[in-house]
């Protein structure tokens, strides 16, 4: 967000000439061969600002690219997430700066609200797992994109902004999906073509991005975490435990380093992943972008590498579920143990050099249910930078 600008104060839309030249900035970049966020990037805008510039209301020639704007009712995006059962089969993408998540799957059991406060919602279902933070939601558009070398693969999706532009979720048709469900959903969420312009969501301008903020050491008290910590129940008191006791995240892990966690090398991921094809263990992968958090429950199979020019990628390529983390941009793993009322539950955490969170890794495992033996011996005896084993 933009420091002067305060929360409540709507950033303002994009006018006829500034979209003209964010579509042309954009799409001297797509031709180069970059993806949307990396084009929109390299242009100087957001992808969110970059999509919204191919709406409708400002794109008076057909493109490539059709965008059409998208109002929840009463602001409540779960609504147009429920339309999606009667779609069907669709693949569900969410990301963040480093790792991709896509799970094929059908949109049901949706709710908010509730215990769950006005904001937050949940899809519990085998395949679309999601939690769903609305009030990063700032804007949606449903997007069809034609192949821009004349070929006739089109792309139609569904995707979801905040207000620096940011995606925090996306729906792809598939070959599976029903595409007469698909546009009834559009047209019932669509915004108007001929709504005036400066009603349409306009976002923040693009900031440089900056490292997680990390409280001093002896700010925290390192007692009273430590005390929550091995009195843990449920492994979702822990962000209250460390916020009580006035710690980051990867902060607190330090703090308890050698009693609940532990430092691991680098090549942690890669080695986990290929751990678990192997062995056919099934794993838990849970991926955030701020607005969502998308997880994947089963096993992986097809763990391959790949390297380009400018980045490092370790991917699942498996039918249904996709993983790409960029290898080369992880700064610190952490083998993470904490006590619940079913035995202790292990996880390995993986941050980049911005102390973002890029992905988090568990044992399958239902609730009421102890942690899988096979999960805890192959992250135990993941490769650490003290070469220190854990006890399974």
């Amino acid at each position: 967000m933009n420091p002067s600008q305060s929360p409540s104060v709507a950033p303002a839309a994009l006018t006829a000439a500034g979209a003209a030249q964010v579509r042309a900035a954009f799409a001297a970049e797509r031709a180069k061969g970059l993806r949307a966020k990396e084009a929109a990037e390299a242009a100087g805008s957001s992808e969110g600002e970059a999509i919204a510039a191919h709406a409708q209301q400002w794109q008076a020639e057909v493109g490539s690219l059709q965008v059409q704007p998208l109002a929840a009712p009463e602001g409540a995006w779960v609504e147009v997430l429920k339309a999606l059962e009667a779609c069907g089969p669709v693949m569900a993408l969410t990301r963040n700066a480093s790792t991709v998540h896509e799970k094929t799957g059908v949109y049901a059991n949706l709710s908010a609200g509730g215990e769950l406060g006005a904001q937050v919602g949940i899809a519990l279902n085998e395949d679309i797992d999601l939690r769903l933070f609305f009030a990063s939601w700032h804007a949606g558009f449903a997007v069809t994109e034609t192949s821009a070398h004349g070929g006739s693969t089109v792309l139609r999706s569904l995707q979801f902004y905040s207000r620096a532009g940011r995606a925090v979720h996306k729906v792809y048709a598939r070959d599976a999906s029903d595409l007469q469900a698909w546009q009834a959903l559009v047209e019932r969420f669509a915004v108007a073509a001929g709504a005036d312009a400066a009603s349409l969501p306009g976002f923040d301008a693009p900031t440089p991005r900056k490292p997680v903020s990390v409280p001093a050491d002896s700010s925290v008290d390192v007692a009273a975490l430590q005390t929550a910590w091995a009195g843990m129940k449920d492994t979702h008191e822990f962000f209250s435990i460390i916020k009580k006791a006035g710690a980051e995240r990867q902060q607190s892990f330090r703090l308890v380093q050698g009693q609940f966690a532990w430092p691991l090398a680098k090549d942690s991921v890669t080695a986990l992943l290929n751990e678990a094809s192997f062995t056919s263990t099934p794993i838990m992968v849970f991926v955030s972008s701020g607005g969502c958090i998308q997880i994947h429950t089963g096993p992986v199979q097809r763990i391959e590498p790949m390297s380009s020019p400018n980045a490092e990628w370790i991917n699942v390529l498996d039918q249904g579920f996709n993983l790409h983390l960029r290898s080369d941009l992880i700064a610190h793993a952490w083998l993470v143990e904490k006590p619940t009322s079913d035995g202790t539950v292990t996880s390995v955490e993986v941050f980049d050099a911005y102390g973002d969170l890029m992905a988090m890794f568990f044992g399958a495992r239902k609730p009421g249910k102890p942690e899988l033996a096979s999960w805890r011996a192959l992250a135990t005896g993941l490769p650490r930078l003290n070469a220190e084993p854990v006890s399974a």
